[in-house]
Protein backbone atom coordinates (compact mmCIF):
# COMPACT_ATOMS: atom_id res chain seq x y z
CA UNK A 1 0.00 0.00 0.00
CA UNK A 2 1.07 3.21 -0.57
CA UNK A 3 2.24 5.35 2.22
CA UNK A 4 1.42 9.11 3.11
CA UNK A 5 4.20 11.45 3.96
CA UNK A 6 3.58 14.78 5.55
CA UNK A 7 7.08 15.93 3.80
CA UNK A 8 9.99 14.25 2.04
CA UNK A 9 12.21 14.92 5.07
CA UNK A 10 10.09 11.67 6.56
CA UNK A 11 12.24 10.15 3.78
CA UNK A 12 15.88 11.36 5.37
CA UNK A 13 18.84 9.40 4.79
CA UNK A 14 16.67 6.38 2.57
CA UNK A 15 17.74 7.90 -0.65
CA UNK A 16 20.89 9.11 -2.52
CA UNK A 17 19.14 10.82 -5.21
CA UNK A 18 16.07 12.59 -6.52
CA UNK A 19 14.59 12.24 -10.52
CA UNK A 20 12.23 15.28 -9.72
CA UNK A 21 9.45 16.58 -12.03
CA UNK A 22 8.91 20.16 -12.57
CA UNK A 23 5.65 21.27 -13.52
CA UNK A 24 3.12 20.27 -10.68
CA UNK A 25 5.65 19.57 -8.59
CA UNK A 26 8.40 22.81 -8.23
CA UNK A 27 6.47 24.70 -10.15
CA UNK A 28 2.90 25.44 -12.22
CA UNK A 29 4.12 26.77 -15.25
CA UNK A 30 4.70 30.56 -13.88
CA UNK A 31 5.64 30.74 -10.55
CA UNK A 32 8.30 28.29 -8.57
CA UNK A 33 6.08 26.56 -5.03
CA UNK A 34 8.49 28.19 -2.29
CA UNK A 35 7.84 24.78 -0.08
CA UNK A 36 8.85 22.46 -2.87
CA UNK A 37 12.24 24.47 -3.45
CA UNK A 38 12.63 23.91 0.47
CA UNK A 39 12.32 20.46 0.47
CA UNK A 40 14.77 20.37 -2.78
CA UNK A 41 17.26 22.32 -0.74
CA UNK A 42 17.12 20.33 2.26
CA UNK A 43 17.80 17.09 0.42
CA UNK A 44 20.98 18.37 -1.03
CA UNK A 45 22.28 19.74 1.47
CA UNK A 46 21.71 16.41 3.48
CA UNK A 47 24.17 15.13 0.21
CA UNK A 48 21.64 13.93 -1.69
CA UNK A 49 21.91 15.05 -5.62
CA UNK A 50 19.05 16.30 -7.50
CA UNK A 51 18.53 15.67 -11.18
CA UNK A 52 15.63 17.86 -12.16
CA UNK A 53 13.94 15.51 -14.59
CA UNK A 54 11.03 17.40 -17.30
CA UNK A 55 9.54 16.15 -19.99
CA UNK A 56 9.81 19.94 -21.40
CA UNK A 57 10.44 19.11 -25.43
CA UNK A 58 13.64 21.79 -24.73
CA UNK A 59 16.89 21.40 -24.24
CA UNK A 60 18.50 21.65 -21.25
CA UNK A 61 20.07 25.38 -21.81
CA UNK A 62 16.24 26.63 -22.26
CA UNK A 63 14.57 24.98 -18.97
CA UNK A 64 17.70 26.02 -16.96
CA UNK A 65 16.74 29.79 -18.19
CA UNK A 66 12.73 29.32 -17.65
CA UNK A 67 14.10 27.98 -14.09
CA UNK A 68 16.13 31.02 -13.74
CA UNK A 69 13.75 33.78 -15.16
CA UNK A 70 10.66 32.23 -12.74
CA UNK A 71 13.15 32.42 -9.55
CA UNK A 72 14.20 29.07 -8.63
CA UNK A 73 17.34 29.04 -6.69
CA UNK A 74 20.88 27.64 -8.55
CA UNK A 75 20.75 25.03 -5.20
CA UNK A 76 17.81 23.46 -5.49
CA UNK A 77 18.95 21.50 -8.17
CA UNK A 78 21.76 19.51 -9.67
CA UNK A 79 21.64 18.95 -13.12
CA UNK A 80 18.89 18.59 -15.66
CA UNK A 81 17.37 16.15 -17.90
CA UNK A 82 14.65 16.45 -20.30
CA UNK A 83 12.24 15.44 -23.35
CA UNK A 84 13.88 17.78 -25.92
CA UNK A 85 17.95 16.45 -24.92
CA UNK A 86 16.80 12.70 -25.20
CA UNK A 87 14.27 13.26 -28.53
CA UNK A 88 17.25 15.65 -30.15
CA UNK A 89 19.94 12.79 -30.29
CA UNK A 90 17.04 10.60 -31.72
CA UNK A 91 16.29 13.45 -34.18
CA UNK A 92 19.76 13.79 -35.29
CA UNK A 93 20.70 9.69 -34.69
CA UNK A 94 17.78 10.42 -37.82
CA UNK A 95 15.34 8.18 -36.42
CA UNK A 96 12.26 10.42 -38.30
CA UNK A 97 14.94 10.83 -41.64
CA UNK A 98 16.80 14.25 -41.90
CA UNK A 99 13.98 16.32 -43.80
CA UNK A 100 11.41 17.07 -40.94
CA UNK A 101 8.20 18.93 -40.66
CA UNK A 102 8.25 20.67 -37.37
CA UNK A 103 4.31 21.02 -35.49
CA UNK A 104 5.00 23.53 -32.36
CA UNK A 105 5.68 26.67 -30.76
CA UNK A 106 7.92 29.70 -31.48
CA UNK A 107 9.33 29.12 -28.15
CA UNK A 108 10.26 25.61 -29.35
CA UNK A 109 12.93 26.67 -31.55
CA UNK A 110 15.91 26.04 -29.55
CA UNK A 111 15.19 22.33 -29.77
CA UNK A 112 16.54 22.72 -33.43
CA UNK A 113 19.64 24.99 -32.07
CA UNK A 114 20.78 24.90 -28.93
CA UNK A 115 22.67 21.51 -28.40
CA UNK A 116 24.71 20.33 -25.46
CA UNK A 117 27.89 19.13 -25.83
CA UNK A 118 27.55 15.73 -25.95
CA UNK A 119 25.09 16.38 -29.14
CA UNK A 120 26.98 19.27 -30.77
CA UNK A 121 29.27 16.79 -32.44
CA UNK A 122 26.60 14.92 -34.10
CA UNK A 123 24.14 18.17 -35.04
CA UNK A 124 27.24 19.05 -36.99
CA UNK A 125 27.48 15.47 -38.87
CA UNK A 126 23.56 14.98 -39.33
CA UNK A 127 22.18 18.54 -40.11
CA UNK A 128 18.31 18.34 -39.59
CA UNK A 129 16.64 20.18 -42.92
CA UNK A 130 12.65 21.58 -41.87
CA UNK A 131 10.75 21.12 -44.85
CA UNK A 132 6.27 20.91 -45.48
CA UNK A 133 4.77 18.62 -44.56
CA UNK A 134 4.16 16.95 -48.24
CA UNK A 135 8.26 16.97 -48.70
CA UNK A 136 9.09 15.47 -44.89
CA UNK A 137 10.35 12.55 -44.36
CA UNK A 138 8.89 12.23 -40.75
CA UNK A 139 7.26 15.07 -38.10
CA UNK A 140 9.05 16.71 -34.96
CA UNK A 141 6.43 17.75 -33.01
CA UNK A 142 7.25 19.59 -30.04
CA UNK A 143 3.50 20.96 -29.22
CA UNK A 144 0.73 22.90 -30.24
CA UNK A 145 1.93 26.00 -32.12
CA UNK A 146 -0.85 27.86 -29.76
CA UNK A 147 -1.14 25.79 -27.04
CA UNK A 148 -3.65 28.52 -25.56
CA UNK A 149 -6.08 28.45 -27.77
CA UNK A 150 -5.96 25.27 -30.03
CA UNK A 151 -6.47 21.42 -29.26
CA UNK A 152 -5.86 18.19 -30.93
CA UNK A 153 -8.69 18.45 -32.94
CA UNK A 154 -7.40 21.39 -34.99
CA UNK A 155 -4.66 19.29 -36.65
CA UNK A 156 -7.36 16.71 -37.74
CA UNK A 157 -6.18 17.46 -41.04
CA UNK A 158 -2.52 17.55 -41.28
CA UNK A 159 -2.36 14.71 -39.19
CA UNK A 160 -4.22 12.70 -41.82
CA UNK A 161 -2.06 13.87 -44.43
CA UNK A 162 0.67 12.62 -42.54
CA UNK A 163 -0.77 9.38 -41.57
CA UNK A 164 -1.45 9.00 -45.88
CA UNK A 165 2.76 9.53 -46.29
CA UNK A 166 3.50 7.16 -43.58
CA UNK A 167 5.21 9.16 -41.52
CA UNK A 168 6.70 8.63 -38.34
CA UNK A 169 6.05 11.10 -35.57
CA UNK A 170 8.89 11.76 -33.15
CA UNK A 171 7.17 13.31 -29.99
CA UNK A 172 9.48 15.34 -27.81
CA UNK A 173 6.74 15.39 -24.98
CA UNK A 174 4.63 12.08 -24.00
CA UNK A 175 3.17 14.62 -21.66
CA UNK A 176 -0.88 14.73 -22.42
CA UNK A 177 -1.86 17.42 -20.43
CA UNK A 178 -0.06 20.70 -18.13
CA UNK A 179 -1.66 23.15 -16.00
CA UNK A 180 -0.36 26.84 -16.47
CA UNK A 181 -0.95 28.88 -13.59
CA UNK A 182 -4.82 28.34 -13.69
CA UNK A 183 -4.86 27.04 -17.33
CA UNK A 184 -4.97 23.59 -18.57
CA UNK A 185 -3.10 23.19 -21.89
CA UNK A 186 -2.68 20.14 -24.46
CA UNK A 187 1.17 19.49 -25.06
CA UNK A 188 2.81 17.38 -27.99
CA UNK A 189 1.83 13.71 -25.96
CA UNK A 190 -1.51 14.88 -27.11
CA UNK A 191 -1.45 15.08 -30.69
CA UNK A 192 0.67 11.67 -30.58
CA UNK A 193 -2.12 10.08 -28.90
CA UNK A 194 -4.28 11.81 -31.81
CA UNK A 195 -2.14 10.55 -34.96
CA UNK A 196 -1.80 6.76 -33.43
CA UNK A 197 -5.64 6.74 -33.14
CA UNK A 198 -5.45 7.18 -36.37
CA UNK A 199 -3.17 4.49 -37.02
CA UNK A 200 0.19 6.88 -37.36
CA UNK A 201 3.19 5.64 -35.56
CA UNK A 202 4.70 8.10 -33.20
CA UNK A 203 7.93 7.71 -31.38
CA UNK A 204 8.70 8.68 -27.61
CA UNK A 205 11.77 9.79 -25.64
CA UNK A 206 10.30 11.63 -22.22
CA UNK A 207 8.84 9.36 -19.40
CA UNK A 208 7.92 6.85 -19.11
CA UNK A 209 10.06 5.68 -21.63
CA UNK A 210 13.62 4.55 -21.14
CA UNK A 211 15.19 7.26 -23.09
CA UNK A 212 15.09 10.19 -20.46
CA UNK A 213 16.33 7.81 -17.54
CA UNK A 214 19.10 6.40 -19.28
CA UNK A 215 20.53 10.32 -19.63
CA UNK A 216 19.33 11.26 -16.33
CA UNK A 217 21.57 8.64 -14.63
CA UNK A 218 24.07 9.56 -16.52
CA UNK A 219 24.18 13.71 -15.89
CA UNK A 220 23.92 12.29 -11.93
CA UNK A 221 27.54 10.18 -12.33
CA UNK A 222 26.95 8.15 -9.18
CA UNK A 223 27.72 4.34 -9.38
CA UNK A 224 24.19 2.66 -7.98
CA UNK A 225 22.51 4.84 -6.17
CA UNK A 226 19.41 4.81 -4.65
CA UNK A 227 16.73 6.72 -6.68
CA UNK A 228 13.06 8.14 -5.48
CA UNK A 229 11.21 9.45 -8.76
CA UNK A 230 9.11 12.08 -7.50
CA UNK A 231 6.04 13.68 -9.93
CA UNK A 232 2.36 14.00 -10.05
CA UNK A 233 2.01 12.20 -13.41
CA UNK A 234 0.99 9.13 -12.48
CA UNK A 235 1.22 7.76 -16.67
CA UNK A 236 4.46 9.42 -16.43
CA UNK A 237 6.34 10.43 -13.68
CA UNK A 238 5.22 6.92 -11.64
CA UNK A 239 5.01 4.18 -14.65
CA UNK A 240 8.36 5.43 -15.70
CA UNK A 241 9.56 4.68 -12.24
CA UNK A 242 8.55 1.72 -11.43
CA UNK A 243 9.27 -0.17 -15.08
CA UNK A 244 12.54 1.41 -14.07
CA UNK A 245 12.67 -0.60 -10.85
CA UNK A 246 12.88 2.65 -8.77
CA UNK A 247 10.53 4.14 -5.65
CA UNK A 248 8.17 6.96 -6.67
CA UNK A 249 6.71 9.33 -4.80
CA UNK A 250 3.30 10.61 -6.14
CA UNK A 251 2.49 14.53 -5.39
CA UNK A 252 -1.44 14.02 -5.63
CA UNK A 253 -1.84 17.73 -4.98
CA UNK A 254 -1.07 18.30 -8.90
CA UNK A 255 -2.74 17.78 -12.25
CA UNK A 256 -4.97 14.70 -10.48
CA UNK A 257 -6.01 16.91 -7.29
CA UNK A 258 -9.37 16.85 -7.70
CA UNK A 259 -9.31 12.94 -6.89
CA UNK A 260 -8.49 12.59 -3.75
CA UNK A 261 -10.44 14.96 -1.89
CA UNK A 262 -11.27 18.88 -0.71
CA UNK A 263 -7.92 19.14 0.81
CA UNK A 264 -5.32 19.20 -2.23
CA UNK A 265 -2.66 19.28 0.73
CA UNK A 266 -3.88 16.30 2.47
CA UNK A 267 -4.96 13.49 -0.19
CA UNK A 268 -7.58 10.92 1.55
CA UNK A 269 -6.10 7.78 1.58
CA UNK A 270 -9.41 6.17 1.05
CA UNK A 271 -9.71 7.88 -2.66
CA UNK A 272 -6.22 7.67 -3.33
CA UNK A 273 -6.06 3.41 -2.70
CA UNK A 274 -9.15 3.33 -4.45
CA UNK A 275 -7.95 5.46 -7.63
CA UNK A 276 -4.56 3.68 -7.45
CA UNK A 277 -5.95 0.57 -7.88
CA UNK A 278 -8.22 1.47 -10.92
CA UNK A 279 -4.91 3.01 -12.84
CA UNK A 280 -3.32 -0.34 -12.15
CA UNK A 281 -0.50 1.60 -10.59
CA UNK A 282 1.00 1.84 -7.27
CA UNK A 283 2.97 4.12 -5.99
CA UNK A 284 5.19 3.52 -2.98
CA UNK A 285 4.96 6.84 -1.46
CA UNK A 286 2.26 9.71 -1.67
CA UNK A 287 2.42 13.68 -0.61
CA UNK A 288 0.09 16.16 -1.63
CA UNK A 289 2.03 18.74 -2.61
CA UNK A 290 6.57 18.47 -2.09
CA UNK A 291 7.61 20.10 0.62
Amino acid sequence: MTRILASLADLAGQYDALFCDLWGCLHNGETPFPAAVSALQAFRAQGGAVVLVTNAPRPKSSVVKQLTDMGVPRDAWDDIATSGDAAQYAMLSGDVGHRVHHIGALKDEPFFTDFEDDLAALAAKSPITRVPLDQATGIVCTGLVDDLTETPADYRGKLLMAKAKGLKMLCANPDIIVDMGDTRVYCAGALAQAYEQMGGEALYYGKPHPPIYDLARRRLGLDDPRILCVGDGIGTDIQGGLAEGLDTLFVTGGIAADQFGADPDNPNKGLLDAWLDAQQLSATFAIGKLR
